[in-house]
């Protein structure tokens, strides 16, 4: 029996989670309404189809926090490469308005963060308690 928390393949038993915060270019407050739904159900299928798990997702207007957990074999450059490419062609393809102030939707850059002290729970916690502030 595997620990809380863990995963197994054919090959390995791990613990590979990964916080990750990106941002809109400009910091736009544009994560909102029809958006913010289509966002979330993009990302679900894109961690689903790299054989990722959402734990927690919480949008914020100019933000996104996504805690997910991962196998070994998808390394979290590659990770957010593909939610944030992907989420990008999609919406500006479904919402032409975000084509009009925006050269691209995401900034370039991101924040990423495994937990290895704290755990899963604290940061899924974490994640959630975003909305109110």
């Amino acid at each position: 029996m595997l620990p809380k928390g863990y995963s197994q393949s054919e090959t390995s038993v791990h613990f590979m989670n990964y916080h990750f915060v990106w941002c809109p270019k400009y910091r736009r407050k544009v994560i909102t309404g029809d958006i913010e739904k289509r966002l979330k159900q993009l990302l679900e299928q894109k961690t689903t189809e790299l054989g990722c798990k959402i734990i927690a997702l919480v949008t914020m207007p100019d933000h996104v926090h996504i805690f997910v957990q991962a196998p070994p074999t998808v390394a979290p450059n590659r990770l957010i490469a593909a939610m944030k490419g992907y989420t990008s062609r999609i919406l500006r393809q479904e919402f032409p308005e975000l084509t009009t102030r925006l050269p691209t939707l995401w900034t370039r850059s991101y924040f990423v963060s495994t937990h290895g002290h704290v755990s899963a729970d604290v940061i899924k916690k974490y994640v959630e308690e975003q909305k109110g502030i």
